[in-house]
């Protein structure tokens, strides 16, 4: 990881399984990068995904995939802290390694609305809001895909009136991308024209990822 050579004053962070990063990823830091003015944002790829109901693909597949994905906004920097990080991985820990890092600056978490949902199981919740602001975006659920492999909608406890209240939502269009989905198309050699990048569909493609064993 290389680190931004200027004073950092707005800082966002976005982590996520990226399996494989898609285009509602993308749209989400470049809006959060326009509305909130941000300096820098840290994509982080997860690393032991103790929270998730499968295995994740490699750590390098999914770390070359973010940085084709992000290549081209020059905000991003693709942080792999958190797949370097022995035993399970909290985004609060990275919170506050970037603190550390970047004392002046504001941090700035980054969400999916699925994230946004979940948040009241997260580790630490009260911890992360202290040190940062929350900032999600929102997707259409009447869309929203769950299949065989990821299983019922999981359910969360919900948010608190005060912790609602106080994440921003950023402005951006409703992207109903799923990777799972992607995931199901694939695995059977399917076009995936407007779910993620072209640079990631090749890198899907050529290193036959998602395929059946």
């Amino acid at each position: 990881m290389q680190k931004p050579q200027t004073a950092v004053q707005r800082l966002g962070v976005f982590g996520g399984a990226f399996d494989p990063p898609h285009l509602a990823h993308l749209a989400l830091v470049e809006a959060a990068v326009a509305q909130l003015q941000l300096d820098h944002v840290h994509v982080l790829p997860t690393g032991h995904a103790w929270h998730k109901p499968r295995l994740l693909s490699d750590a390098a597949h999914r770390v070359a995939m973010t940085r084709l994905a992000f290549a081209h906004v020059p905000q991003v920097v693709v942080d792999e802290r958190e797949i370097l990080r022995t035993g399970p991985s909290y985004t609060v820990d990275t919170l506050h390694e970037l603190q550390s890092e970047y004392p002046q600056a504001q941090l700035y978490l980054l969400l999916g609305d699925d994230q946004r949902r979940s948040l009241s199981s997260w580790h630490q919740i009260g911890e992360i809001e202290r040190i940062a602001i929350i900032c999600a975006a929102g997707r259409d659920m009447a869309v929203r895909a769950w299949n065989k492999e990821s299983g019922p909608a999981p359910t969360h406890p919900p948010l608190s009136d005060t912790l609602q209240a106080r994440i921003r939502t950023l402005d951006m269009p409703l992207m109903p991308h799923s990777a799972t989905d992607i995931r199901v198309l694939a695995a059977t050699e399917q076009a995936l024209t407007g779910l993620v990048s072209p640079a990631v569909e090749r890198y899907i493609h050529e290193h036959h990822l998602y395929r059946p064993h």
